[in-house]
């Protein structure tokens, strides 16, 4: 099937993302962020993403704070993500689950916001974990490799870290 061809494509493309916002004393990378780089990237392939709200559970949190009782939603939602090949009609279908708990009126918006977000870094394993991610790395000239079959593999290693490497350079440090 074509579409995972395109798929792969776009998985390919996206290395990583740095986090760029922040809320409750975590960083984490935006939904704005995913979108910007993922939807360019869709639209080349002629991908699009269908998302369907299969459940919805809502559970009232009730707790202590500093300042006071506060009452809470819990909302628990399942999802299916497809995506569809717009050429050809071609689906992969996907269920993916989220949690998200805030004011009455905003629990179920939390869930949604969330299951995008990390349903998009999970199925492209888009690292989110070190500096500098989104800057991409270097090319290496291929004779910077000359006598590579001496190095250690320690060496080999911090090459394969530090440069974006050919399948035809990667070959040649194994």
């Amino acid at each position: 099937m074509e579409i995972y061809k395109k798929l792969f494509r776009i998985q390919e493309e996206v290395i990583g993302l740095g986090k760029d916002s922040q809320a409750f004393g975590y960083d984490y990378v935006s939904g704005t962020k995913i979108l910007s780089v993922i939807k360019p990237l869709m639209k080349r392939e002629g991908l699009l993403l269908k998302q369907e709200v299969i459940d919805i559970e809502n559970t009232r949190q009730d707790y202590k704070t500093k300042k006071g009782d506060k009452s809470e939603i819990l909302s628990k939602v399942m999802m299916r993500f497809t995506w569809v090949d717009i050429e050809t009609g071609d689906k992969d279908e996907n269920l993916f689950g989220a949690n998200g708990q805030n004011g009455f009126d905003k629990g179920v918006g939390s869930a949604l916001t969330y299951a995008e977000r990390y349903f998009l870094l999970k199925y492209f394993h888009i690292a989110t974990d070190e500096d500098d991610i989104d800057k991409p790395l270097p090319t290496l000239d291929d004779s910077k490799l000359e006598g590579c079959d001496k190095w250690t593999p320690e060496q080999k290693s911090a090459v394969i870290k530090k440069y974006n490497l050919t399948e035809k350079q990667l070959t040649k440090l194994k």
